[in-house]
């Protein structure tokens, strides 16, 4: 195995660890700072792909499309949607299709352009281990090389005066079906394989989809409409009380607004982690457009006599779930409310059940003496989206999508992501390169008049690194 020698000479202003959309809106603009940034940002993916298990058809992303990756900080950027459009002399189509929510394909397919240009992406890079080296004020970045087929090729270290992680989630599987999503036999299945799976599941007698949000509304909504009248066999199931839409009205959405995340980063720990489960309609919900699909589908399977062979129950539970044969899964089901329970024979499981934050404490284990947590042992993440740092370490770890406990329910939101990268480079660079609004929503979301129009501050002891003409 090949190993690269460090570079000491010549370290980045800047690695980025993971190539997401948020880390991807990060290097775009990144790309446009005066006087340029040296950076690099590293993914063990072969190339970017963008949730490709569900990108079904017709599904449209839940917010608009000027939440791509650079608008809402630099609509004159290079790497706009838009510019996207007229790259591939899409845009009077798109002009004339009067699309404000486009397909995720599309928004896959935008993100892909950007990734295949734009400069210092290193896909098939694993990073290993991040470590501060006090004496040369940098961090130290081991990553692997991999070839095509996942093997090691090579072994390399980048150094850099500041790192943003931005890992993304990982698929949620409850406990007690995750030895039923192990085993090679059971089409038990999360819903970020469902395209992998989806011919082998149709092909199943009856299926069960677990989950009330958009995964699980599109889900059901695509299996229905591939199986035959009154022969549909679904069962979705759900723990919410109710298949409800998500909170999409005017001033609902402004919690998705730089303004609540200023607000809801001052509040008390406590209140923090109070708020957020109770937010869940604002972020798992379904899309309006979707429930009325559903139901105009099951409905047409009423025209000529007769219910469609569909049972849609929320405030549902899994309580214990096991094999029954070699091909069935049995399910042990419980309802809340009417405090019942019940079993279920089905032939196919899809998990829509979310995703979690991926844990940063084994990338970061390197940095385990400096990082400083809450009561809840947390990483500690300050308003520029920088993880708490002891005094000895100089340079910044930001993070992007792990930091809902201190920055709320915008924090996995594509519509806060240029705004996020655009606040992390201009605290990294000491300057303003991307000017942000000082108010972005008619709400005041607190009775304490705090002032929305306070400058930035310069990072902690560290020099701007770009030239002020």
């Amino acid at each position: 195995m090949t190993a690269y020698p460090a570079r000491l000479d010549h370290p980045h202003d800047l690695v980025g660890i993971g190539i997401g959309p948020f880390n991807l809106s990060l290097a775009a603009l990144a790309d446009g700072v005066h006087g340029g940034l040296g950076t690099a940002f590293y993914d063990r993916s072969p190339a970017f792909r963008w949730h490709p298990g569900l990108l079904i058809e017709d599904a449209t992303l839940q917010v608009p499309f000027l939440a791509d990756l650079v608008t809402l900080a630099d609509p004159t950027s290079r790497w706009t949607f838009l510019n996207y459009l007229k790259a591939r002399d899409r845009l009077f189509p798109f002009y004339v299709a009067e699309r404000f929510h486009i397909l995720r394909a599309e928004y896959d397919a935008y993100c892909r352009w950007v990734s295949g240009q734009l400069p210092g992406l290193h896909f098939g890079h694993q990073v290993d281990a991040v470590r501060w080296n006090p004496e040369r004020a940098l961090f130290e970045i081991d990553f692997t090389q991999t070839g095509r087929e996942g093997e090691a090729e090579a072994l390399g270290r980048a150094h850099a005066r500041n790192i943003a992680v931005g890992i993304g989630g990982e698929p949620y599987i409850p406990e007690p079906l995750r030895p039923l999503a192990e085993a090679p036999t059971v089409p038990v299945v999360h819903s970020a394989a469902y395209l992998d799976h989806r011919d082998r599941l149709l092909a199943a007698g009856h299926i069960t989809v677990i989950g009330s949000g958009q995964s699980g509304a599109e889900i059901f909504l695509d299996l229905l409409r591939c199986r035959p009248t009154g022969l549909e066999r679904i069962h979705w199931l759900g723990r919410t009380e109710a298949f409800a839409p998500m909170e999409y009205s005017k001033l609902g959405l402004e919690h998705f607004t730089p303004d609540y995340t200023r607000y809801f980063h001052a509040l008390p720990e406590h209140v923090r982690d109070e708020l957020v489960p109770r937010q869940w309609q604002l972020h798992k919900g379904i899309d309006a457009g979707t429930i009325a699909a559903i139901h105009d589908e099951l409905y047409r399977r009423t025209l000529h006599g007769g219910w469609p062979d569909a049972v849609l129950t929320p405030g549902v539970s899994v309580r214990t779930a096991g094999r029954v044969g070699t091909t069935k899964v049995e399910l042990h089901l419980e309802h809340a409310q009417q405090g019942t329970r019940s079993r279920l024979t089905t032939d196919a499981v899809i998990l829509a059940t979310g995703y979690r934050e991926r844990p940063l404490d084994g990338l970061l284990a390197g940095l385990d003496p400096y990082l400083r947590r809450d009561g809840s042992e947390r990483l500690r993440v300050d308003e520029h989206h920088r993880i708490a740092l002891a005094p000895a370490v100089t340079g910044s770890v930001y993070v992007q999508n792990a930091e809902r406990h201190t920055h709320g329910v915008g924090a996995p939101d594509l519509g806060l992501a240029a705004w996020r990268s655009a606040t992390i480079l201009n605290h990294l660079t000491g300057t303003e390169p991307y000017p942000l609004p000082r108010r972005t929503a008619f709400t005041s979301f607190g009775l304490d008049g705090r002032d929305r129009t306070r400058p930035v501050p310069a990072p902690r002891g560290l020099v701007p690194l770009t030239e002020v003409r």
